[in-house]
């Protein structure tokens, strides 16, 4: 899809979009009242009039994911069908961005190359992207749109499926993908006695947790659901690996991605506040992904 240049009668537009996407990271969005609160719905209808200036197609807004587009943050494979958590909150932006449904259009971008630097074919890109602080010098991200939990993922067999008292998870043996946050975690909070072995793709980290090298993985517990439902099968579909529990939040967590510097992220943020202050993000969350809560919390 070819880039699409702002006219010249928008360049006033874009420049007053700049300052007003810093002007809206410095207020308390979350939880305002009063004055602040009339001050960010003001500034979120002014974001409705001048969306057509900041998005990346004029009058559509371009979100990009991976294909395939997995459950449970799309359905079927389809993210315009809206069904799934990540859907579901695309939907409800564009919706409080005054973007009607039928202006919404879906691009594949795959998962490694979202999150780096230069030129994006996309307003942003919803797709289980962790924050990182290494990442966002490259891009912008928006505020949260799912605080992630770790848990862990072992063969069903392992001893740590039954034992994972916070002296016990530290005898096993741990493997990871080179920086994600799972091996941040193991490091920084389960401080195993053998060192952790990091693997840079997912198929040597899941040949080393079938053939032992490894006890478990640590990974997001979204991901893990997927792994041992639909990844760590026999030739019969039975899983023969679980989900053993999730560990509490340290504050990951996954946020839409845009082109470094994108004034349009201002007017998200305000509304994904707005979604968290009337409740849209929990029924979602509760709709979609109500089952991950249910699983026993590990301390580690």
């Amino acid at each position: 899809m070819p880039h699409h240049r702002i006219p010249s009668k928008h360049r006033r537009i874009t420049t007053w979009a700049v300052g007003f996407s810093l002007l809206v990271t410095l207020l308390p969005l979350a939880g305002t009242t009063g004055g602040a609160a009339t001050s960010s719905t003001s500034m979120l209808s002014r974001c409705r009039v001048e969306m057509p200036a900041l998005e990346y197609r004029p009058g559509w807004l371009t979100v990009a994911t991976d294909n395939p587009a997995s459950a449970p943050w799309y359905i079927q494979n389809h993210p315009s069908n809206g069904q799934g958590y990540e859907a579901g909150v695309v939907y409800a932006v564009a919706s409080k961005l005054g973007v009607a449904r039928r202006r919404v259009t879906w691009v594949v971008q795959p998962y490694a190359t979202s999150y780096l630097a230069g030129k994006k074919p996309f307003d942003f890109d919803a797709n289980e992207v962790t924050y990182s602080p290494t990442r966002a010098k490259a891009i912008s991200f928006s505020t949260s749109y799912y605080d992630v939990h770790q848990a862990i993922v072992a063969l069903k067999g392992n001893p740590i499926v039954a034992n994972h008292t916070p002296q016990q998870l530290r005898t096993y043996r741990y493997g990871d993908l080179a920086g994600t946050p799972g091996l941040t975690y193991i490091t920084r909070y389960i401080h195993p006695r053998t060192p952790t072995q990091s693997y840079a793709t997912m198929d040597a980290l899941v040949a080393a947790l079938e053939s032992g090298i490894i006890d478990a993985l640590v990974i997001d517990t979204p991901t893990g659901n997927y792994m041992t439902s639909s990844q760590l099968v026999d030739a019969n579909g039975t899983p023969f690996a679980t989900l053993v529990g999730q560990f509490p939040s340290v504050g990951d967590h996954y946020a839409l991605v845009f082109k470094k510097g994108n004034p349009l992220v201002g007017c998200v943020d305000l509304a994904l506040a707005t979604l968290r202050d009337n409740g849209t993000i929990a029924s979602l969350a509760k709709r979609w992904l109500g089952a991950y809560a249910q699983l026993p919390t590990i301390t580690p």
